[in-house]
């Protein structure tokens, strides 16, 4: 399923919420104003509106509170990232120069605090105080689990289960967010939000688990490594499994590149070969594909209609993307 028949249920809607959004950021002040059309011009593929949308259409027809549930996801979202670009001094974002390369950091703060009280008036404007709060507890967590990755890549102590709780805070709490307020805004049954809440959740954990594994360039389409998450010593699944499954003098010779090393893209691919010799690919793809079929599984006791169906492409996308 492509991502053009994916979008397709929703593709009017997603239409309008562009102009609302657009507004939703509008300002009086001039650089204000000049700033967040730089940040509408450079969009991703609003892939957590889709969701939100999505969600809202298999229990019924998009409504104003959908509308503001996706506006209110990607302001708090656009804040997290103006800021996370100043704290990791990252200059260019998606092929453009971030709000900080242009702006510099004083300014770029400023932003994201302006983006941030935006979502949080526009929730109290609607009077979407339930929105607000799934959405504000997925912020929380957000920051939680960048707290603790820092904390851990000090050390490089990270487990598994602390890895799974780093990314599950980090990714997979904004996109259960996306299910939760989609599916609040058009369904009457709170037991609906609270598993589209853990469908969001798997199917997170899944798309970071890929994203790790594009890493070390495993598999035929995902092309060579790139090695970036060594270089940054940030501990992921499959280098978490393979320092678990090999001898003492392997692991310390893996630990010291990963501490010393991580600049010297020959250290680096070494112990990238390791890794998928140890198995370490295989074991986080196993990991993965474990979550899309639990994503997967809670969204066969939903209706099915045109929305649930693209939901399940969506997720199959996730998982089987090239980047």
């Amino acid at each position: 399923m492509t991502v053009k028949e994916i979008k397709a249920p929703v593709r009017t809607e997603m239409e309008t919420f562009e102009w609302k959004f657009k507004e939703s950021m509008s300002s009086q002040t001039p650089l204000l104003d000049k700033i967040t059309h730089y940040i509408i011009k450079r969009k991703g593929k609003q892939m957590r509106p889709l969701f939100v949308f999505l969600s809202a259409k298999v229990f019924g027809e998009v409504k104003e509170s959908t509308y503001t549930a996706a506006s209110l996801i990607e302001l708090l979202h656009t804040a997290t990232l103006v800021h996370d670009d100043v704290v990791d001094d990252s200059f260019e974002r998606r092929g453009f120069f971030s709000i900080n390369a242009i702006w510099r950091n004083k300014i770029a703060v400023l932003v994201g605090d302006y983006l941030l009280s935006k979502g949080l008036m526009l929730s109290v404007d609607k009077g979407e105080f339930e929105l607000l709060r799934i959405i504000t507890n997925a912020v929380r967590e957000m920051s939680e689990g960048e707290l603790l990755q820092i904390e851990k890549a000090r050390k490089l102590d990270i487990t598994e289960d602390v890895y799974f709780e780093v990314i599950r805070q980090k990714t997979a709490s904004l996109l259960a967010a996306c299910c939760a307020c989609g599916t609040h805004s058009t369904s009457q049954n709170e037991e609906d939000t609270k598993k589209m809440l853990q469908f969001g959740e798997k199917v997170g954990i899944a798309f970071q688990i890929k994203d790790d594994l594009f890493d070390y360039g495993s598999g035929k389409d995902i092309g060579k490594p790139t090695g970036i998450d060594i270089k940054e010593r940030k501990m992921t699944l499959p280098l978490i499994y393979t320092l678990n499954n090999v001898d003492k003098s392997t692991k310390k010779t893996l630990i010291r590149t990963v501490k010393k090393y991580n600049e010297d893209s020959e250290k680096v691919n070494e112990l990238i070969e390791v890794v998928i010799k140890t198995g370490g690919i295989d074991y986080a793809t196993e990991r993965m594909n474990q979550y899309r079929d639990d994503a997967l599984e809670i969204l066969s006791g939903f209706p099915q209609n045109d929305a649930t169906r693209s939901l399940e492409g969506l997720v199959k996308y996730t998982t089987e993307r090239i980047k």
